[in-house]
């Protein structure tokens, strides 16, 4: 008899879901979309705000440029179509933290559409279309007159600079969903017009999901999960929502189109309200703002900024610097990193060195350390010059990752802790290495009787040995010569 597990199972085979991802991104301006207050993070409660972004009567909007070239580039970046005219409106609702009672948004002719990015290499998602609006204020509801009943209201994010990015519900899986919002953060934060960090609100998502019978056209009942602060969780709360959708399906029942939150202690959603339909917001023009126009020169303009994004750099570092793929994909996997990386190649002898020395003595430390590319003691021009030291058989490999532990330890670069060592550069002296190999081979008659039987990578033991010995300061390539020529 099939287990619960393996009935489930079963019926998941039976659906397919259906996803689109609705990706609020604050813009990185000093100052709010429609009025001068600063959009600082972290200061104190409501001390950022004036009549405009309060909604005091009279108050008048005024469209912050920056916020309008950040916006198209960063569609831009994600393959839109830029409109050259598009339309403000209000969108009308009453929340406690939005003051207006509407927020100013784009509607029916927004900045930009028909967009995409690719995931995997080959699946393209489409982005139905990127809009500017303003964010509302935040409710806090603990910690306020010890009082949990009692709900406090911050307007300092209210008229904050957002888009929007829809995407298409082309997203299959919430393998996929992960996927495309790893490669939106990439290229959002590669354009530099957002800092994308979700535990300040600057990155926020909100899921739509619904299943249907394999091989079907018509959409099924969607439901929207909200306020999720991770991309792990909303792979899970996607994971969650089709295995209850499709529970509720089989079980003869209907799915109530719903906004819902995720507990992510619980692993589960909970409906929070009716979903909205789009008429229920009352769009209409915003009639203290003219149309915005992106004209063609205002766009070149734009275009001028557009930086060379990651996947187009990946290839063009790889003909370049002879590295791999997975090596070219570790070092942009931010722009800092990748310029920093490209900087030492190009000083050093061996790109091919300096990647392998990035990856394997240098990111791994950071991770250990917590620390990020640009709180590392070791410079990009510290390990180009180590790069070279072992290239030229100057230092081993041995003594380059004892060297990265001082460099760590001390909190110093690399040429400062070379230098205070004092290190003797790798002994090239043939008759003390032939001397320490004499001494292995007589220690260790069976690895000489493997490698003349035909085991040669026994050969690799030997110069371990010697290395060993010698403290790493022998050279491994003299090494390596000497054990061939002893052993043969």
């Amino acid at each position: 008899m099939a287990t619960s597990v393996e009935s489930l199972a079963a019926a998941r085979a039976k659906y397919e879901p259906v996803i689109g991802l609705e990706v609020h991104v604050q813009l990185l301006t000093t100052s709010k979309i429609f009025c001068s207050c600063s959009t600082r993070f972290g200061d104190p409660p409501n001390s950022n705000v004036c009549p405009v972004c309060l909604g005091l009567p009279g108050a008048l909007p005024v469209l912050n440029r920056k916020a309008v070239e950040f916006a198209t580039l960063a569609a831009m970046a994600l393959n839109c179509e830029i409109r050259e005219r598009s339309i403000f409106a209000r969108k009308n609702y009453f929340y406690p933290d939005l003051p207006k009672g509407y927020q100013i948004s784009q509607y029916d002719k927004p900045l930009a559409e028909h967009g995409y990015i690719e995931i995997e290499g080959t699946k393209r998602i489409g982005i139905t279309r990127v809009h500017l609006e303003e964010d509302a204020g935040k409710s806090l509801h603990e910690g306020f007159l010890g009082a949990s009943e009692k709900t406090a209201i911050d307007l300092n994010r209210s008229g904050v600079p957002l888009i929007e990015i829809v995407s298409e519900p082309d997203i299959s899986s919430p393998d996929e969903a992960y996927q495309y919002l790893t490669r939106l953060k990439e290229i959002i934060l590669y354009t530099g017009v957002s800092d994308c960090n979700m535990e300040e609100g600057s990155l926020r998502c909100d899921a739509n999901v619904s299943v249907r019978p394999r091989g079907e056209k018509k959409l099924g009942t969607k439901t929207e999960v909200k306020n999720v602060n991770s991309f792990r969780f909303i792979r899970e709360a996607l994971e969650y929502e089709i295995g209850r959708h499709t529970e509720v399906i089989e079980s003869g029942g209907k799915i109530t189109q719903e906004t819902r939150l995720y507990n992510s202690v619980e692993g589960k959603t909970y409906g929070m309200r009716s979903k909205e339909q789009a008429h229920d917001y009352r769009y209409f023009p915003e009639p203290d703002l003219l149309p915005l126009v992106v004209d063609e020169n205002w766009r070149a303009e734009i275009r001028q900024t557009l930086p060379e994004l990651p996947e187009a750099r990946r290839k063009r570092m790889m003909a370049d610097y002879a590295i791999t793929a997975g090596d070219a994909y570790t070092l942009t996997l931010t722009k800092t990193l990748a310029d920093q990386f490209e900087a030492a190649a190009k000083a050093a002898k061996n790109p091919k060195r300096v990647a392998n020395l990035v990856q394997g003595e240098l990111l791994g430390r950071l991770k250990t350390k917590g620390l990020s590319i640009e709180e590392s003691p070791v410079s990009m021009k510290g390990v180009a010059e180590a790069a070279d030291l072992v290239e030229n058989g100057v230092i081993s490999g041995k003594m380059l990752k004892d060297l990265f532990d001082l460099c760590f330890a001390r909190g110093k670069d690399f040429p400062d802790v070379y230098r205070e060592e004092g290190r003797p550069a790798q002994s090239r002296d043939t008759g003390a290495i032939e001397a320490l190999l004499d001494q292995v081979i007589a220690e260790n008659p069976k690895q000489v009787e493997q490698y003349r039987a035909g085991k040669k990578t026994v050969s690799q033991f030997f110069v371990g040995q010697v290395m060993r010995l010698s403290k790493g300061q022998a050279n491994p390539q003299l090494v390596n010569e000497l054990v061939a020529k002893k052993l043969e």
